[in-house]
């Protein structure tokens, strides 16, 4: 009787530490800063792309497991490299099903999606405001927490503060002015 308990308890013990060990596992990978995404924006036919000295925060993103789709100083579209100079050209929205009836920018060869279009989460609240009791997420390894969305009283106050930046990223919008995509050049394929 008294290996039966043994047993039994090793095996409660196991199966405790499995779980443990894969929560552990998850909780690191699991949040989903830094997983690609694309704004719903781009569904729609007249919506001409993004611009280098913009801040977007889609805070009900059913692609991001933190619900937060972030385009920081992105210029263009993600589903468009090249871009197109009229409202014909080659753009379609990302499921493919319709054209882009509108100009759309090239995208910026030194600002992909991948530094500037991703998953994200709201770590802080902007400076001088206090956290309060609203939630927050840690950044993982290879982001830092820093302040995008100043709360200037227009607009949703919980949307203002900090998120999540892949490192070395987050630059002046003033110093995004370097070459575009060129369809001709093929200097963006992916």
């Amino acid at each position: 009787m008294k290996t039966a308990r043994v047993n039994r308890s090793q095996t409660i013990i196991n199966a405790f530490a499995s779980v443990g060990l894969l929560l552990a596992a998850f909780g690191c990978q699991g949040i989903g800063v830094g997983d690609p995404c694309i704004p719903e924006d781009e569904y729609r036919t007249s919506f001409g792309g993004y611009s280098p000295d913009e801040v977007n925060v889609e805070s009900r993103s059913f692609q991001c497991e933190t619900r937060v789709c972030l385009v920081n100083k992105f210029q263009g579209r993600v589903s468009c490299p090249y871009g197109q100079d009229n409202g014909k050209g080659g753009c379609k929205t990302p499921d493919e099903v319709e054209d882009i009836n509108v100009p759309v920018s090239a995208q910026l060869k030194d600002r992909r999606p991948n530094d500037a279009v991703y998953c994200s989460c709201r770590c802080d609240s902007p400076p001088g405001t206090g956290r309060g009791n609203a939630p927050y997420c840690e950044c993982p390894e290879g982001f830092s927490c820093e302040n995008l969305i100043d709360n200037i009283g227009l607009g949703n106050k919980q949307l203002a503060g900090a998120y999540c930046v892949r490192n070395g990223t987050n630059v002046e919008s003033d110093a995004l002015n370097g070459p575009r995509c060129n369809a001709a050049q093929k200097n963006c394929e992916q």
